[in-house]
């Protein structure tokens, strides 16, 4: 696995900037993805679902009538 950090980024999100603002903070200049801009496709997708342990992209959807 390489240590190489890729942030899937969107300028207008506070999250998505703070995130960025504390990889640099600490040292660390990420490949930025404007994923707005140019989408991942489907096999992208399905590599960072597996990358997350997961199977399914509904595991990162809250469960019906409740939250995360």
């Amino acid at each position: 696995m390489s240590d190489a950090v890729k942030i899937y980024h969107n300028p207008r999100c506070s999250k998505s900037r703070d995130t960025l603002s504390l990889l640099k903070a600490n040292g660390i200049d990420p490949e930025v993805v404007l994923y707005l801009e140019t989408p991942p496709d489907a096999a992208t997708l399905r590599q960072l679902l597996k990358m997350a342990g997961m199977v399914s992209a509904r595991e990162l959807m809250p469960p019906e009538g409740g939250s995360v």
